[in-house]
């Protein structure tokens, strides 16, 4: 006859819970995701050749062109118009938008997505930290076009005596808005990113509404229709915050409602790719 067995509970192990990740943590994470695309030195730094080059170019070319100018024509001249001009413009916000798209849609095309937020449930952290990174790198980027276009042309232009520094009236206001088209460009392509999350058609979706779109829009006689048309970043920057001495007309955007295009769509996009990474499944 055996005797009984005394069972004994056996004691429950807890897991530990898991450190909270740190936000210099995250940054280092999308900082790394960020250069490990190929294309993003590629993109940026021959981007920032090509601007500089093609304010070496225009500046040259009105260099030469300078004697020939009427009166009037060098009366209304703005040298500033040489430093970063309509293509240079949109070239800058096409290259932004595809490398600001590319850091959310490159991850979900990956499948690296999925481990990024099993390690950080909380969604909206992981994708702050990718606009802080990519805001930082392109604002990094704008001001090396921004300086470095303005240096080239005003540097060729100061030989017929036309060229600006940076003290003259309206210059500083310039140089803002031409640092700022690139972060700027790279938020709305990440915004457009987290909604598509397909690289070809996300790429050609933030062109299209960067640059493509407002050539659309026209000004009209219809004041509501103006009013749109100058709340793209694009034709505020054109039409306003491009010249030292900018129109004023009831077709035109003021300053005011140039500044307030340029906060309202990196705002926009970034509260979009927030609920669009929290919403939906990966």
């Amino acid at each position: 006859m055996t005797s009984p067995t005394t069972l004994r509970p056996t004691a429950t192990v807890q897991s530990e819970p898991q450190p909270r990740l740190r936000t210099s943590d995250l940054l280092a994470a999308e900082w790394i995701k960020l250069w490990s695309l190929r294309s993003t030195c590629w993109v940026l730094g021959l981007g920032i050749l090509v601007l500089i080059g093609l304010a070496a170019q225009s500046s040259f070319d009105t260099y030469g062109n300078w004697p020939d100018y009427g009166p009037q024509q060098k009366s209304r001249y703005d040298p500033m118009t040489e430093a970063l001009s309509s293509v240079g413009v949109a070239v800058l916000m096409i290259g932004a938008g595809t490398v600001g798209a590319l850091t959310i849609v490159g991850e979900y095309a990956s499948g690296l997505i999925r481990t990024t937020l099993t390690a950080v449930p909380a969604r909206h952290r992981v994708v702050l930290a990718k606009v802080v990174v990519v805001a930082g790198v392109m604002l990094a980027v704008g001001l090396a076009v921004s300086v470095g276009t303005f240096g080239v042309s005003q540097a060729v232009l100061s030989g017929r005596g036309i060229g600006l520094s940076v003290g003259d009236v309206g210059v500083p206001r310039v140089l803002l808005a031409n640092v700022l088209l690139a972060p700027v460009a790279a938020l709305v392509g990440m915004g457009v990113g987290a909604l598509l999350r397909h690289t070809a058609t996300t790429v050609v979706t933030a062109c299209a509404v960067l640059v493509v779109l407002p050539g659309f829009f026209k000004p009209s006689v219809h004041q509501w229709a103006n009013d749109l048309y100058g709340m793209f970043p694009y034709y505020a920057w054109r039409t306003c915050l491009s010249q030292t001495h900018p129109r004023s007309g009831a077709a035109l955007p003021t300053v005011a409602e140039s500044w307030t295009a340029f906060a309202l769509w990196p705002l926009a996009a970034v509260v979009i790719a927030v609920l669009a990474v929290r919403r939906r499944d990966v």
